[in-house]
């Protein structure tokens, strides 16, 4: 067992843990939303009971909000930063051993992008942002119509298939893996590692769902330094190989860079596809206004960003004394923002709990955040999700669940683990070549 594992365990998880669960058997509504079964498999009823008169309200662990329009503030308030909570830090010799013995680069560690402010944050943002402006993006849209094709190919007509992990994890690995030089043969490996390191982002997790991630980001980490240096030497035509060649971002800001656009770049994906898969079979008067109206399907995706969102929460730090809403706030002090929770405000969204794929405002979501971290593939998530949705339920319009789908028993990353499906017949050919 390494010690830095454990130490890192004890502040982010062990301690929240045992505060969400004690609280939780006291019949806590927010340490059940946070931390038990109810918030992984259906949050939203938790979610109004805790909603209350909206503002701010103080929780178990922390502040909590499910306002949209404060939610949003807050994202945009420089007085709120991303670093790690003091709530729960570890006592000061612990905090020594940690730093002595320090974990490998991964997502929720700095100098990721996701945990760290200005100006490092500037300074790693900039030369990244230049792979997921509209252009770029656009350049990418005849490959994902190539990989959900060859996809939806490859799924058996008249057959049984998980969709999870036949088709809505298999279109953004292939993505992200070409945007960061990865060999296909890779993915699949990928894969292993990325369903050990997702818990990571929760809060909460057990010890041996900690260890399990810490050693795939260790397997990972060793992998990403030899790709990268394969890179130094024989650059291609792919975003992580412009970022070494710029010689902007050392070898340590690189492998986290790299670990986050694999997770963001596959997570958010893989959950928006799986549960829009989930929301559509459910809602089939909704699927067929698409048929009729297939100019609907961006606005579509909108709305199963909204409705069932694939981050379900976020948080914020203040980074000095201030009041917020008549509330005073130490430094230090961590705020959670439901964004499932503002994605229904009923004050911002008509009939928030109603599935509606042609719903007016639906782009006023939070799902990708709002201000200086708001999600820098949301533009590639969108297109990704488009395809894939329109593309599968075009070229199977018979396809049905077989039982209901399986949750990953995770609560900040919302979606499904598996979905088994019969597909039903093929249709003859695709109905469209484009979005």
């Amino acid at each position: 067992m390494k010690p830095q594992y454990l130490f890192r365990w004890l502040s982010a998880h062990g301690m929240p843990r045992a505060v969400l669960r004690t609280q939780a058997r006291r019949g806590d509504a927010f340490a059940r939303l946070m931390g038990g079964p109810d918030g992984v498999d259906d949050p939203y009823p938790l979610i109004e009971q805790l909603r209350g008169e909206g503002g701010l309200q103080r929780a178990a662990i922390s502040w909590v909000t499910f306002d949209h329009g404060l939610s949003r503030a807050i994202l945009r308030d420089n007085r709120f930063g991303v670093r790690t909570p003091e709530s729960f830090a570890l006592p000061g010799p612990l905090q020594w051993l940690s730093k002595r013995f320090p974990v490998p680069p991964n997502p929720v560690e700095p100098p990721s992008m996701l945990v760290i402010d200005p100006p490092e944050h500037t300074r790693m943002r900039k030369p990244v942002s230049s792979a997921f402006t509209p252009r770029a993006i656009g350049k990418l849209r005849d490959r994902v119509e190539t990989v959900t094709a060859e996809l939806l190919d490859a799924l058996p007509a008249h057959g049984s298939a998980d969709l999870v992990e036949s088709y809505a994890a298999q279109v953004p690995i292939a993505i992200i893996s070409e945007m960061l030089g990865f060999p296909d043969e890779d993915r699949q490996m990928f894969l292993r590692w990325g369903d050990r390191m997702t818990p990571l982002l929760d809060l909460g997790i057990s010890w041996q769902a900690h260890r399990r991630a810490m050693d795939a980001t260790h397997f990972m980490n060793h992998y990403l330094i030899e790709h990268i240096e394969r890179l130094r030497r024989t650059p291609g035509d792919d975003i992580l190989s412009t970022l070494v060649t710029a010689d902007e971002l050392n070898t340590e800001e690189l492998i986290a860079t790299a670990s986050l656009l694999m997770g963001a770049g596959f997570e958010t994906t893989v959950n928006l596809i799986s549960n829009g898969i989930s929301q559509l079979v459910a809602h089939p008067d909704q699927l067929d206004r698409l048929r009729e109206e297939p100019d609907l399907w961006p606005n579509a995706i909108e709305e199963v960003l909204r409705f069932d969102p694939p981050v379900q929460t976020t948080a914020r730090t203040a980074v000095t004394d201030t009041e917020l809403e008549g509330v005073p706030l130490r430094a230090g002090a961590t705020i959670v923002l439901s964004l499932a929770g503002a994605n229904r405000d009923p004050e911002v969204f008509e009939n928030p709990a109603r599935f509606d794929v042609a719903r007016a405002n639906a782009k006023d979501h939070l799902t990708f955040s709002s201000g200086i971290h708001v999600c820098l593939g949301a533009s590639l998530a969108r297109m990704e999700g488009t395809h894939a949705l329109r593309g599968l339920f075009e070229r199977f319009p018979d396809l049905r669940l077989e039982g209901p789908p399986r949750r990953r028993q995770l609560f900040t990353l919302h979606g499904y683990e598996h979905m088994p499906a019969n597909l039903g017949p093929r249709a003859r050919s695709p109905q469209h070549t484009g979005v």
